[in-house]
């Protein structure tokens, strides 16, 4: 073998070499998010280009799903490295409640931190008469995908309010944009959906055609109890809304596995807190991202990489 061969030859084994251990160096994450007309998605997509762009060696996705129930199933089946979920979800995936689609408890899920309030906003269309929970009594509604966290919260705010879905008179398991297309076409008449304030699908409906916003009475949403609390939907959030509304919100909570590396999820939540105005830029609901709110009240343990940040900046002692 001449020396030019085994020159040439050393230098692709050395090349081959080195491809393999940035291979072995490399990690894949897979951002867990919801539709593509909510709000999860284009933070999901804002988040994964910080983590391809903060952690060495990261290779990113983001997958959209039908959002908070999936994407804990798939996170605990080591389908996905990060995911979003309304709280409430979280807790049925922590107990492994059956009924809201969870085979089985899921203890290896953890915590980055509570991002987001979702607000419970049951919105009619204006010539139906309907302003009060009492009043959706038979009459149409639609809730959001089986088993979804949005759907989860209209079971949960009707068995508060004394009622079920056997009181209404047509259900539908509808999402935001087709919820909204049926009520312009006067083929529903109310829909229940959890999402930021300022809903983009709220506001179109407004602007077309009067609504009524359903108010949620404080004692309701206190018979719930954590992780719903009472909030306020001012006046003027949407077209035609002259008056503050009661209703409930539940935070969506930033949820990853145990498997994943405390190095990572610690530079992803590094990331997500120093890059909020690109988050911000993705949608407005990040602009409530706050360090001492992501880590009050979370119904599961935060993931050590989560905590060894917190513990940095002072938010935990």
């Amino acid at each position: 073998m001449s020396r030019m061969f085994q020159f040439l030859a050393g230098a692709a084994l050395g090349v081959a070499g080195l491809s393999a251990a940035t291979d072995a160096r490399a990690e894949f994450i897979n951002v867990l998010t919801g539709g593509t007309s909510g709000v999860y998605y284009p933070l999901g997509v804002a988040l994964s280009e910080l983590y391809a762009e903060g952690i060495p060696g990261a290779r990113t996705q983001v997958q959209a799903t039908k959002a908070s129930v999936e994407n804990l199933n798939l996170l605990a089946a080591g389908r996905g490295e990060v995911a979003f979920s309304i709280g409430d979800s979280v807790v049925a995936a922590w107990e492994g409640n059956t009924e809201a689609g969870f085979k089985r408890e899921l203890k290896n899920l953890r915590a980055i931190g509570g991002f987001y309030d979702n607000y419970i906003q049951i919105i009619a269309e204006g010539s139906s008469g309907i302003k009060t929970l009492a009043d959706l009594k038979g009459r149409s509604i639609s809730v959001g995908a089986p088993a979804s966290g949005t759907e989860l919260n209209a079971r949960e705010i009707f068995a508060a309010a004394g009622m079920s879905y056997d009181d209404v008179g047509r259900l539908e398991y509808l999402p935001y944009s087709e919820s909204a297309e049926l009520i312009k076409n006067r083929q529903l008449e109310s829909t229940l959906q959890s999402s930021g304030l300022g809903a983009a699908f709220i506001k179109d409906l407004a602007t077309t055609h009067g609504i009524n916003i359903v108010e949620i009475p404080a004692e309701v949403v206190e018979k719930i109890g954590p992780p719903f609390k009472s909030v306020v939907i001012p006046a003027g959030t949407y077209e035609g809304q002259d008056t503050d509304v009661m209703t409930a919100a539940v935070t969506n909570i930033l949820v990853t596995s145990e498997a994943v590396p405390e190095e990572t999820v610690y530079l992803m939540t590094k990331l997500m807190f120093e890059n909020k105005s690109k988050l911000v830029s993705a949608h407005n609901a990040a602009s409530a991202l706050d360090p001492a709110n992501a880590v009050a009240n979370l119904p599961i343990p935060l993931h050590p990489g989560a905590e060894r940040y917190y513990r940095e900046i002072g938010v935990l002692k």
